[in-house]
């Protein structure tokens, strides 16, 4: 597999050519696994091939089971220099419940060691978990907050098909997702982060001045980005593409010289309404004279005319020439997006 993730990025540099690296992420799957000389391995392939950026955002996904104290030092000696780190919750109950390796005394001891060797740590947290009360959620972030860390990621519990979070709900085990409980808990996580600095930035993402992730919001923004590996995706501004999920066949195809990649070209509609989605998402808003610029008169009037009802609700606002998402409406910016998009 690592032969092969060095190889696509000898086979696929061409179509960066004309781009500079700003971040490398590992993620997906289990990229801490990685020693670390194979990680140096990676980084060293990306500037042999790339035209990299002097100070580029190099960040690790890890899980706090696979980061122990070696593991930490180890990580700290390399170009890394940013972890995003999958605590979840810093309760038993909920870790089992979600099926996490790691409990709370193996999450609490790694970002106790992290914060002594990184300076840039973003951890995830999953609220609306069945049994979580508020109570709970606010003793969850303020856990967090304690160590000092500069940037979180939040999400709602969301329950995927044939899994066994699933399977306890249908039989009655435990409770289903309860959406207004998702909603308190996410203006409590909200109002929490404001008074201790945090910028929300994005909707799912805060961080403290200067520790964005340059990585999520350059998907926001839409610029390019070449996904390496299986299953990943990459954008160049008009096309989407993306791996093969197996690995075997990932591997197979690689050593024959030939990325195993299927693409799709986006129509105008498409980049239209993928631009007002990530938009209304973030702090900056969908900008109506980028609309124009890149959509024609006729899409930027659309956008305005579907909005007006969620203007006169203020749950949109315009300020300039920006379209944002009012504070009460955030929970909501997706299903406003999925109402400004323009339909066949």
């Amino acid at each position: 597999m690592l032969a092969a993730l060095l190889a696509e990025l000898q086979l696929r540099k061409d179509e960066f050519k004309n781009q500079t690296v700003e971040t490398i992420y590992f993620g997906g799957g289990t990229p801490s696994l990685l020693t670390p000389d194979e990680l140096q391995s990676l980084i060293d392939e990306v500037y042999n091939n790339y035209k990299v950026t002097d100070t580029p955002e190099i960040t690790l996904e890890a899980n706090p089971d696979d980061l122990t104290p070696g593991r930490l030092k180890a990580l700290a000696d390399l170009p890394i220099n940013r972890l995003s780190i999958g605590i979840q919750s810093f309760y038993e109950d909920d870790l089992k419940l979600m099926n996490r390796a790691h409990n709370t005394q193996e999450a609490k001891k790694c970002l106790s060691v992290a914060t002594r060797y990184f300076d840039n740590i973003s951890v995830d947290l999953i609220y609306g978990i069945p049994g979580q009360t508020n109570e709970r959620w606010l003793a969850n972030v303020e856990t967090a907050l304690s160590f000092g860390i500069p940037h979180i990621s939040s999400y709602a519990l969301t329950v995927e098909p044939r899994t066994a979070l699933e399977n306890f709900i249908k039989k009655g085990l435990i409770n289903n997702v309860d959406d207004d409980l998702a909603r308190e808990q996410f203006y409590i996580l909200v109002e929490k982060l404001e008074e201790n600095g945090f910028i929300h930035y994005e909707l799912s993402n805060f961080g403290k001045s200067g520790y964005f992730s340059k990585n999520n919001t350059s998907y926001w923004l839409g610029k390019p980005y070449l996904g390496i590996g299986p299953s990943a995706h990459s954008f160049d501004g008009n096309v989407r593409g993306w791996n093969v999920s197996n690995n075997t066949k990932y591997i197979q195809s690689i050593l024959k010289n030939s990325v195993p990649i299927e693409t799709e070209k986006l129509t105008l509609k498409d980049r239209y309404n993928e631009c007002v989605m990530t938009g209304l998402r973030t702090i900056w808003g969908v900008s109506l004279e980028k609309i124009e610029k890149d959509f024609g008169t006729d899409f930027k009037k659309y956008l305005l005319e579907q909005a007006d009802t969620y203007l006169n609700r203020n749950l949109l606002y315009l300020d300039g020439d920006k379209l944002l998402v009012c504070k009460n409406g955030k929970f909501l910016s997706d299903g406003i997006a999925a109402d400004l998009f323009k339909i066949d």
